[in-house]
């Protein structure tokens, strides 16, 4: 599907919808476009891929069927392992010290991870550490105030992240999967721009709301509406000397 379409966009957010049904193939088809915005960039065939948070390795399973060398690694036992068996080689790691030398990656991938980790900057810069001079960092996160911000109990963190779980618990009968502080963060969309605008060692090729179907690069540009419209901001970093 061409990226950006109103197509593709409709299809990302049904497949989003019938993901407590049918997760595999929600993230089979995200995994299909990851790959595809990867390679506007940079060729995934014969390049070193490090997937960094990618779960149950949807990801990393497609880079290699488009002839990468990819590597898993995930800091949660229970996200590997759920619902099918993890990728060949992964590896239970924290993305605040991955286990790679300087520089081991050609393409550092990283999606829907940032809002999950309490010291964005720090993981971020070992993302950085981890990708070749000239490499590719793809990062992607929802932003805390998307109306999907609040994950599973979205849109009502607009109205307080404790309000919004409790109301998510009394509806669904069972504990949100998300608690503020300790497992979901706010990260925002200008404060991130500015970070890696500053920084020396990358340049920011891209900065674009991920599922947009027309000018995903124009909503970014504009402040405060960046925060709500956005839904989810895609980076695509290049590795300077």
């Amino acid at each position: 599907m061409k990226d950006p379409s109103l197509r593709r966009s409709v299809a990302l957010f049904r497949a989003f919808l019938r993901e407590p049904s049918d997760p595999r193939g929600f993230y089979e088809l995200l995994a299909r476009d990851a790959a595809n915005q990867v390679e506007r960039y940079e060729p995934l065939a014969g390049s070193v891929v490090v997937d960094v948070g990618g779960g149950g390795g949807h990801f990393t399973e497609e880079f290699r069927r488009r002839g990468a060398q990819s590597f898993l690694f995930e800091p949660d036992l229970d996200e590997l392992t759920a619902g099918h068996r993890p990728p060949e080689g992964a590896v239970v790691a924290d993305g605040y010290l991955l286990p790679l030398a300087d520089g081991s990656a050609d393409i550092c991938f990283c999606s829907n991870v940032l809002e999950h980790v309490e010291d964005p900057w720090t993981f971020l810069s070992e993302l950085i550490r981890v990708t070749r001079t000239g490499g590719l960092i793809y990062v992607s996160f929802t932003n805390w105030l998307s109306p999907w911000g609040g994950h599973e109990w979205a849109p009502w963190h607009y109205l307080g992240a404790e309000r919004a779980r409790r109301r998510y618990e009394r509806r669904t009968g069972h504990p949100a999967k998300h608690v503020l502080g300790e497992n979901l963060f706010p990260v925002h969309v200008g404060a991130t721009l500015r970070q890696v605008r500053a920084r020396d060692d990358v340049a920011v090729v891209s900065a674009r709301a991920r599922y947009w179907p027309f000018l995903p690069g124009l909503v970014t540009r504009v402040p405060l509406l960046r925060e709500f419209a956005t839904w989810n901001l895609l980076l695509i970093l290049r590795r300077c000397p």
